[in-house]
C-alpha cells in the first residue's frame, strides 16, 4: 500500500519590491535568492548581479514588477573590498582553487603602491575561466571544470579608485571601486603578477551598487528571522532606477502611454525618464529628438501572481 502524505505548498504570490540582501559566504547567488524568495513568498524574483560563493556583501534581490529594471543595476558602477595574498597563484583567482606556483615574496607599501597605480582608469582585463560569462550558452566555469580552455576577448574596464594596504609581508588589503564588468580576482591576480610573486583572493566583499550600500542591507539571518515581516523591508518598485528623472502625466495622457501610445511632451529633453500618475508609479519611458514620449517598460497594476 502506498502511502502519500500531503505537504503544504509554499506560499506563491505577487511580492513587488527591492530587498537589499548582505550574502553571506559559503553560498551561491542563486541560492541566496531562493531562500529569500521563500521567506518572502513571493512568485517571481531576480538578482542583480552574480556574487561567487566565497563573496560576501551586498546582492540586491528584485521580486515582481521590480526585476523588469534589474538590468540598471547589472550596468552600475561597483564597490569592493578584497583581501590578497601574494605568492601563491590558483586555479580560480581565489581560495577555492587549487594550487598552481608558489614564489618568494618581497614586496614593500611602496612597490605595492606603484603597482596598484598601474591599474587604475581605463585597463583591459582577460575574463578568468571561473567566471559566469557565457559561451555557447554555457557559463565559462562549466567549461573550466570539465577541463576545456574557451578562447576569450581582452574586454574594457574602468577602475575609478584603488587603494592597496599591505596588511602583512604576503597579505595587501584591497578596496575598489569600478565599472560593470571588472573581476576583482583578476584585478588581485594582475597586481600580484606585476610584483613579481602571484596572488589570489582569500576574501571577497561587494560594498555598493550604484546608489545602494552595504550599510542598507539585511543579513540572510535578519531575513529569515523575520519571515513574512521582511516584505515591510522592501525597497519601492521604482529604486533601481531612481537616478533618473521624473516625469508626472495627467491622467490622460498617462491611459495613452498604457495603452501603448506616444504621448507629445513639447520642451521636453530627450532621454530615459521614470514615468508617473501623481504618485504611482507608471514605468520606465523615453522621450526621443522629437519631444514624445514612449513606454520602454511598464508595471503591471494588475492583481494576482
Amino acid at each position: 500500500m502506498t502511502r502519500t502524505t500531503d505537504r503544504p505548498k509554499p506560499l506563491r504570490e505577487r511580492v513587488d519590491g527591492v530587498l537589499l540582501l548582505d550574502k553571506p559566504s559559503g553560498i551561491s547567488s542563486n541560492a541566496a535568492l531562493q531562500r529569500a524568495r521563500r521567506v518572502l513568498g513571493a512568485a517571481k524574483a531576480g538578482h542583480t548581479g552574480t556574487l561567487d560563493p566565497l563573496a560576501t556583501g551586498l546582492l540586491p534581490l528584485a521580486f515582481g514588477e521590480s526585476t523588469k529594471f534589474s538590468q540598471a543595476l547589472l550596468d552600475a558602477d561597483k564597490a569592493y573590498r578584497a583581501t590578497v595574498k601574494l605568492g601563491v597563484s590558483t586555479s580560480t583567482g581565489d581560495a577555492e582553487g587549487e594550487v598552481l606556483s608558489r614564489a618568494p615574496v618581497v614586496v614593500n607599501a611602496a612597490q605595492l603602491a606603484a603597482a596598484a597605480a598601474c591599474f587604475r582608469g581605463e585597463i583591459e582585463q582577460m575574463p578568468p575561466m571561473y567566471s559566469a560569462l557565457k559561451h555557447a550558452g554555457k557559463p565559462l566555469y562549466v567549461y573550466a571544470r570539465e577541463g576545456v580552455d574557451i578562447e576569450r576577448k581582452r574586454r574594457r574596464v574602468h577602475i575609478y579608485d584603488l587603494q592597496c594596504t599591505l596588511l602583512a609581508d604576503d597579505t595587501f588589503d584591497m578596496v575598489v571601486r569600478c565599472s560593470k564588468g571588472t573581476y576583482v580576482r583578476t584585478l588581485g591576480e594582475d597586481i600580484g603578477h606585476m610584483l613579481g610573486c602571484g596572488a589570489h583572493l582569500t576574501a571577497l566583499r561587494r560594498t555598493a551598487i550604484g546608489r545602494f550600500g552595504i550599510e542598507d542591507a539585511l543579513s540572510m539571518a535578519q531575513v529569515e528571522a523575520e519571515g513574512l515581516a521582511a516584505r515591510a523591508r522592501l525597497l519601492p518598485v521604482d529604486c533601481l532606477i531612481g537616478a533618473l528623472p521624473a516625469l508626472t502625466l495627467p491622467d490622460a495622457d498617462a491611459h495613452r502611454l498604457c495603452q501603448g501610445q506616444c504621448v507629445p511632451l513639447d520642451g521636453t529633453p530627450a532621454g530615459d525618464y521614470r514615468v508617473y500618475l501623481g504618485t504611482t508609479f507608471l514605468g520606465l519611458g523615453r522621450v526621443d529628438d522629437s519631444a514624445v514620449l514612449r513606454s520602454r517598460r511598464l508595471v503591471s497594476t494588475g492583481e494576482g501572481a
